[in-house]
């Protein structure tokens, strides 16, 4: 299973939220599908609920996906579990539930690399990423998993627990240095919002051993391959399978 750089040029594909514009997203109806239509990693969000378990979700809310109100941080596990995560996209989705990040890594274990962002601000969780590092260790996962976020300062903590761990830092602008501040915060790979990729900044993260992984809405996934980035992330998978698989026949 590849997670960052291939030696063979081809470009991987991440379902993002599993499948999140065919099944409800963060659930294991989304996971399932993503898998079903062929992406080689799937991408998860995990926030930590009162009790202390790492839950998957995107939102610091409940309320946009999930039939519920209030924050993630304020609710215990059972009363995550107690919410229908799947109604809201479309009936026949009725009875998901809100997966814990052990219950994914425990499905995910020898069918699929994940790649876990951890969702730090505006509310912030002191103990989570030590909670993702042991989840992914006690899933035999390391080989198989990367841990990307926003917060560039909780990456160095993943390295700490686990140097063999693979980090990502993710960012929504054109930093003027994206070497710096992925060595910075200790990470192997730069994970920009598509637009603001230049085959520049492919060339030079690639000159310092980064992997190029864009991420956001409807990129020119075509355009993104050409400049040789290393993996490209889709809402809808299955497209952009068939695009990449025509690309590197």
């Amino acid at each position: 299973m590849k997670l960052l750089r291939s030696e063979t040029g081809r470009v991987s594909l991440i379902g993002h939220r599993g499948a999140l514009a065919c099944a409800p997203e963060n659930t294991m109806a989304s996971f399932e599908e993503g898998l079903r239509q062929g992406v080689d990693l799937l991408e998860l969000d995990v926030h930590l609920c009162a009790s202390g378990e790492v839950v998957v979700m995107h939102d610091a809310r409940v309320d946009r996906t999930t039939d519920g109100t209030g924050r993630v941080v304020d609710l215990t596990l059972a009363q995550l579990k107690a919410l229908d995560a799947g109604s809201w996209f479309d009936p026949r989705f009725a009875g998901q539930r809100i997966p814990t990040l052990d219950e994914v890594l425990a499905w995910a274990r020898g069918r699929v690399p994940i790649a876990i962002e951890i969702k730090n601000g505006p509310v912030f969780y002191p103990d989570i990423t030590d909670k993702v590092v042991e989840a992914v260790i006690v899933h035999d996962m390391v080989d198989c998993a990367i841990v990307i976020s926003f917060d560039h300062a909780c990456l160095p903590r993943v390295k700490a627990l686990c140097p063999d761990m693979p980090t990502g830092i993710l960012y929504v602008a054109r930093l003027a240095d994206p070497v710096a501040a992925a060595a910075e915060a200790q990470a192997d790979s730069l994970r920009p919002v598509w637009a603001y990729v230049t085959a520049e900044t492919v060339e030079k993260a690639h000159q310092a051993g980064l992997s190029v992984e864009p991420w956001g809405r409807e990129p020119d996934y075509a355009w993104l391959v050409e400049i040789g980035v290393d993996t490209v992330c889709a809402d809808h998978p299955a497209p952009v399978r068939a695009l990449l698989d025509e690309l590197f026949a």
